[in-house]
């Protein structure tokens, strides 16, 4: 330690001790190295550390209440003081203080009456092993920071990129607007609801909710593959037509896998996805397509995402119909319980219906939305 370093660059250091004598002296001893301060009492130590920390505390043991044992289990036991390195000061050498001097957390005993060179190399090894333990401290916290800041930042890339690639497709389609943007939310809003249902709640942990809510935007992400003649009829569909859009499911799906298959690795993230695209046009009674799929043996991400976009598809306004009101579509999505969706999510799309239409008008298209009088 240089003597010769600015007063306020030196570590500080507290002593405390009942009798004034021994205050002056260890002070004396360490002022041309160390800032000093004094505490005569327990308490006001207590006091000193937890408003200004010193980086280290020479503590008497044999005091009034509280003495130095209580005064060091407090000192460890708060978050604030922890981590100060404590010597203890005392007159008693029997190994059964020394043990629980130590397993209180003490770093260290010195024996009264003082020897000067001890205390000082005493303090100095310690204070050094300190700087040492707060260096490798302050590292770690800077680590982990980093860490997170740079797996935030491979979180937004995806996030960008599946939003771009959901906006591709959407981009086709002129009238669907704000759609991938109301529909996830839509999927996150239903999934939270039945993390508290008994049949779902093992499939629905914070993660996947997380991964359902990033993955539902690239549900048509396959539209990307059908005839604008097809995707932009303003009519109905000729069943040729209709077997060609069908395709959208499977050209999506088989996308994210070629995705999935240059990662060269599976990705639970991906595998929401694919479920997503492939089966978000089955039904529960099995008229749905591509497989027919009926029930259970349809993923939960696509009946989520079943709901979330057909009371979208119902209130915005298509090149083959108009919006319908939030009624309406409540309506027509309770009719299809138990033949194009699984009985429980519509239990639980009835019950937060209000917030399905407050997801719609906080994410409205412009000018064409949710119908004003919806409500």
């Amino acid at each position: 330690m240089n003597e010769f370093a600015p007063a306020a660059s030196r570590p500080s250091v507290l002593v405390v001790d009942d009798t004034p004598q021994n205050l002056q002296l260890i002070s004396e001893l360490l002022a041309h190295r160390y800032r000093m301060r004094v505490a005569p009492s327990g308490d006001r130590a207590l006091q000193i550390a937890l408003a200004t920390p010193p980086d280290l505390i020479l503590l008497d043991v044999v005091m009034p209440e509280p003495d130095g044992y209580e005064v060091c289990r407090r000192l460890k036991a708060d978050a604030r003081t922890r981590d100060i390195p404590v010597i203890f000061l005392t007159s008693r050498h029997d190994m059964e203080d020394e043990t629980l001097g130590f397993s209180l957390g003490a770093v260290d005993y010195i024996a009264k009456p003082v020897v000067p060179p001890l205390l000082l190399a005493r303090v100095h090894t310690h204070l050094t092993l300190k700087g040492a333990s707060d260096f490798l401290r302050d590292k770690s916290s800077y680590l982990e920071e980093e860490v997170e800041r740079r797996t935030q930042e491979v979180r937004d890339v995806r996030d960008v990129t599946v939003l771009a690639l959901a906006s591709l497709a959407e981009a086709r389609d002129n009238d669907t607007g704000n759609h991938i943007l109301r529909t996830q939310r839509y999927v996150r809003l239903l999934a939270s609801v039945l993390r508290d249902h008994p049949a779902y709640a093992a499939q629905l942990d914070e993660q996947t909710i997380e991964w359902l809510y990033k993955s539902a935007p690239l549900h048509d992400i396959g539209k990307v593959g059908i005839p604008d003649a097809i995707l932009l009829k303003p009519g109905k569909l000729t069943p040729q037509e209709f077997e060609v859009m069908k395709t959208h499911t499977t050209l999506g799906r088989d996308a994210i896998a070629a995705a999935e298959q240059r990662l060269g690795k599976t990705v639970p993230f991906l595998r929401i996805a694919k479920e997503i695209a492939y089966s978000h046009q089955e039904k529960w009674d099995g008229s749905g397509y591509p497989l027919g799929l009926s029930g259970d043996a349809i993923p939960l991400s696509a009946r989520l995402m079943a709901v979330a976009d057909v009371y979208d598809a119902l209130i915005t306004k298509r090149v083959y119909k108009e919006a319908m009101t939030h009624e309406e579509a409540v309506g027509i999505v309770a009719a299809g319980r138990g033949s194009h969706f699984d009985p429980a999510l519509i239990d639980a799309f009835l019950a937060n219906a209000s917030e399905f239409q407050a997801i719609a008008r906080a994410y409205a298209d412009e000018p064409a939305g949710v119908s004003p009088q919806a409500g």
